[in-house]
């Protein structure tokens, strides 16, 4: 642990009273330890909440347990990979609790990615095994033969709905909806035969440590290839046990009793809503309420009304996105005492009509993939500095550094990095990308988060520019390598340059510049080329020819030139 003290660090004299300096990364043994723990205290608490089903925790060990005894009925081993691919529905938490408990290492994959992003990530991972969506089980098919994948268990979406719910689902999807496009796989097995199969075998714990590695989460690089940070189950007990303080000693103080209970909209595949959502919620055994697509914000406002909750985390755009709705103000707001934004820059107008429309303040964090994610976040007392990222925290130290690599001090510009238990191991087999982020000095082992800050004189980091040209849509990464290798690849295409360009709805958008190999090219086909192999976040929403790019003396494309012209014209 960082021996901290008020004296060292001045973003202590900030901290919200009741907040330790320090966590203790090692309070479970493994994640196993805290869901098994949770499992036998909250037993006849619902858990879980969607499409109108409720999982209890008692149900959610019964089915978790199970499904950790079918994969090892297979044959999957302790440290093998099994990749899960699905939106928010009652299945992930049962997929995830179970591969866990099974020793595996989860690979979570975005259920949007078309197959090239698909293959690359299975096969970097060396993924055995995959729950999918029957949804997108057409795209598993086609790749399926160049990854190391041997078994495929594929779940519809009303598959824990109960019956008769569960085939009126299943067919309306199928059938009339027709969402489920046909595909052939060859042993597939379903979902609820895997549970029923698991049922009838003998689980055996496996012996798990804090060191042994729980996630691999894919996030972009430098190079256009996706690389898989590995987080330990220390790692994420330390990032629990941080938000744990943190937010309960806000809860503490709150008149609220009953069940702790959170509105789960943001992707559990994604780190920050794993994390708070599905790691948090288990050990506070609160109940999430999972929304499958919060897109369709009218539904969500309908879910919404039908609840009294307490913790809502989510992005700036989703905010927004419910604000704009008219009957968002209808919702009882009485018992929402914590709204945490991440994954993207929170507006100030956003911030402000949400405590006006909620009477909650809106307070933002920071984290990356690689720190499991949370390394800060504002105070909830009251003291929170808007347009600031907050403050460390327990057992996190942050600070600013140079371009000569030597320390900042406040108020000086230099690149983010971090220090504690929630710091990733590195890079699944990248070893030379992790050497570019890890910093070795005589203090510890730093993270260098490739993000521009300053550190005022209270301890509050603010973001001020992004060191990597990566683009933030939506609070997804998207990095322009990749996108130029793909657009590269379209018949007609010459030269690509990408660039992140500012967007009121999602914070910042991806544009292309292009120059013509092929004078017939046209914007409709570079588009229809970046729909099949680009998810949708990652995919060009403008597109720009060009005669040529500006470059440098040794020819390499200036993104920076194209940035800053785009920068100007929003200035003006």
């Amino acid at each position: 642990m960082i021996a901290i003290s008020k004296d060292t660090y001045p973003w202590l004299k900030n901290y919200p009273e009741g907040i330790p300096y320090e966590i203790n990364p090692d309070a479970y043994v493994s994640l196993l330890e805290m869901m098994e723990i949770s499992f036998r205290d909250n037993a006849e608490k619902a858990a879980y909440v969607n499409m109108g089903k409720e999982m209890t925790f008692g149900r959610l060990d019964e089915l978790s347990r199970n499904f950790a005894a079918y994969l090892q009925s297979i044959g999957l081993n302790q440290g093998d990979r099994i990749a899960l691919q699905m939106p928010n529905m009652l299945q992930y938490p049962v997929a995830m609790m179970g591969a866990l408990r099974a020793g595996l290492v989860i690979v979570n994959t975005n259920p949007l990615y078309t197959p090239r992003e698909m293959q690359h990530q299975f096969k970097d991972s060396g993924a055995k095994a995959i729950l999918i969506l029957a949804n997108f089980a057409v795209n598993l098919e086609k790749i399926i033969e160049n990854t190391n994948i041997q078994h495929v268990i594929i779940t519809e979406i009303g598959d824990l709905l109960g019956f008769p719910k569960k085939l009126i689902v299943n067919a309306v999807v199928k059938y009339i909806k027709k969402m489920v496009p046909e595909y052939h796989i060859k042993n597939a097995v379903s979902f609820s035969t895997a549970l029923s199969i698991g049922s009838g075998v003998t689980y055996k714990r496996p012996n798990v440590s804090g060191l042994d590695t729980a996630f691999i989460q894919y996030t972009g690089g430098t190079t256009g290839v996706s690389k898989g940070a590995m987080l330990n189950h220390r790692n994420l007990i330390a990032n629990v046990e941080g938000i744990n303080e943190w937010l309960m000693s806000k809860m503490r103080k709150s008149e609220t009793t009953g069940q702790l209970t959170l509105i789960a909209a943001l992707p559990l595949y994604h780190v920050f809503a794993m994390t708070i959502n599905g790691l948090c919620g288990i050990k506070w055994g609160a109940l999430n309420v999972m929304i499958t697509n919060p897109k369709d914000i009218p539904a969500f406002v309908k879910e919404l009304k039908k609840h009294r909750f307490n913790i809502f985390p989510g992005l700036n755009t989703l905010f927004n996105g419910l604000l704009n709705n008219p009957d968002f103000a209808t919702v009882d707001f009485t018992d929402l005492k914590i709204t945490i934004a991440g994954g993207m820059a929170l507006q100030k107008i956003v911030a402000e009509r949400w405590e006006k429309a909620t009477g909650c303040p809106l307070v933002e964090g920071y984290g990356l993939s690689e720190t499991s994610p949370v390394l800060s976040v504002n105070p909830l007392d009251g003291h929170h500095k808007p347009g600031t990222i907050g403050l460390p925290f327990p057992s996190t130290e942050m600070r600013i550094l140079r371009d000569d690599e030597t320390w900042a001090t406040p108020g000086e510009r230099g690149e983010i990095c971090a220090k504690g238990p929630q710091i990733m191991l590195g890079y699944y087999n990248r070893p030379d990308e992790t050497a570019k982020v890890i910093l070795e000095d005589e203090s510890g082992r730093w993270f260098k988060t490739g993000d521009i800050g300053i550190e005022d004189p209270d301890g509050f980091f603010k973001i001020v520019d992004r060191k990597k040209d990566m683009i933030l849509v939506s609070g997804f990464n998207v990095y322009p390598n990749e996108i130029e290798d793909v657009v590269a690849q379209c018949p007609g295409v010459m030269e690509v340059a990408c660039v992140g360009v500012p967007d009121e709805k999602s914070g910042e958008l991806v544009k292309i510049f292009v120059v013509k190999k092929d004078p017939e090219l046209t914007e409709e086909i570079v588009k229809a080329f970046c729909k099949e192999n680009l998810t949708g976040y990652k995919c060009p929403r403008k597109i720009e020819f060009r005669k040529e790019l500006p470059k440098t003396n040794v020819g390499k494309i200036l993104r920076r030139a194209l940035r800053e012209e785009e920068m100007a014209k929003v200035a003006k």
